[in-house]
């Protein structure tokens, strides 16, 4: 048993891994005159200004929250997943604490790896591009 929740450990580390490298969501420009007139390169460079002054304005979504949310809600499902499968194996006591382990390192690591703005904020960058001139058409 002790062999399965390391490789579960495991397996959850390596997909916080690649979750890692997905960067965060940035907006699609719609080539319109604004974005042929100034290129792409000094258009990433307002999207990026857009972005830090939506931070500035606290648009931020607040992180710590979220996970410690997650992890507290994914450990308790965990718990009791685990336990059903204790009733089965007859160790309900030992099946609900390593079920409670892995659904909060699964649901903590997650929300601690989701890379998608808040809906406001979004909305902030999209505006302030707009007021620049560019037209987005999505997010990604």
């Amino acid at each position: 048993m002790r062999n399965t929740f390391s490789n579960a450990i495991m397996l959850l580390g390596f997909s916080a891994l690649i979750a890692s490298c997905a960067g965060p969501q940035r907006p699609v420009l719609y080539p319109n005159e604004k974005l042929n007139t100034v290129g792409k390169e000094a258009a990433q460079k307002d999207v990026d200004e857009c972005i830090h002054l939506s931070v500035e304005a606290g648009l931020e979504r607040e992180k710590g929250k979220e996970v410690a949310g997650e992890t507290v809600k994914e450990g308790a499902r965990g718990a009791i997943i685990g336990g059903a499968v204790g009733l089965v194996t007859g160790d309900v006591g030992k099946a609900a604490a390593i079920g409670a382990a892995a659904g909060a390192a699964a649901g903590g690591t997650e929300k601690a790896f989701d890379q998608e703005l808040d809906p406001v904020q979004k909305q902030y960058v999209d505006q302030c591009l707009r007021d620049r001139g560019y037209q987005t058409i999505g997010w990604k």
